[in-house]
Formats: structure tokens, sequence, C-alpha cells
């Protein structure tokens, strides 16, 4: 079975401890359900910038953003998964939807040639 990995965008931060505890206490019942399918549960990241042949963007100096760059990403989750259907079905679930204005890529993982 291939992976996929799941991009998150957007979403926002918790406004208080508790929001947070419930929304990790979710993400983590989630990924408990997914069993052996997660293959990486999740990473967040930091603030993006977005690097072109035009340069380096933060999306603050061209009104893109407010400094994450053009699409930042949040974090990803891989997950294996039969087949593109299957990993979408997975990412319908995800709790980090309910994170205000989220949204998820799925992309599936390909291998390089060798």
């Amino acid at each position: 079975m291939p992976n996929y990995i799941l991009a998150y965008h957007g979403g926002k931060k918790p406004e208080t401890p508790e929001e947070g505890a419930e929304g990790m206490a979710k993400f983590q019942a989630w990924v408990r359900d997914l069993g052996d399918a997660a293959i990486n549960p999740g990473t967040p990241l930091g603030m993006s910038k977005t690097v072109s042949a035009d340069g380096i963007s933060d999306g603050i100096s061209d009104g893109i953003s407010d400094g994450g760059g053009v699409n930042p990403m949040s974090g990803f989750s891989i997950v294996k998964a039969k087949d593109m259907d299957a990993a979408l079905e997975i990412a319908k679930i995800c709790p980090f939807l309910e994170m205000g204005i989220a949204t998820i890529v799925v992309s599936e993982q390909m291998e390089m040639p060798q």
C-alpha cells in the first residue's frame, strides 16, 4: 500500500489551554484509530516562506498573507492507504479541519527512480 502525505494548511491556534487540550485529545484519538496506517502521525511546522525564481516571499510585503508565505503549511501527517480515495476518507475525519479555516492537501508519496 502506498503512503500519502496529508499537508495541513491554515488553522488557528487555540484561544485557551483547555481548547488546546481538547483539540490535542481529538487528534490523538484520530491517530489511535488509524492504528498501523499512521506512518508519521503528525509533525507541526513553524513560520513559512516561499521561494521562487523571483526570490523569497514571506507574504507580508506583497500582501499575500500574514507572514506565512503564499500557502503556508501548518504541519503534516503520513498515512498508509490502499488508494487515493481511502486516503481522502482518512483526511475527511481529521480533527484538524475543525480548527478555523483549515484545509488538508492529500498527495501520494512517490518513489524516486533509481
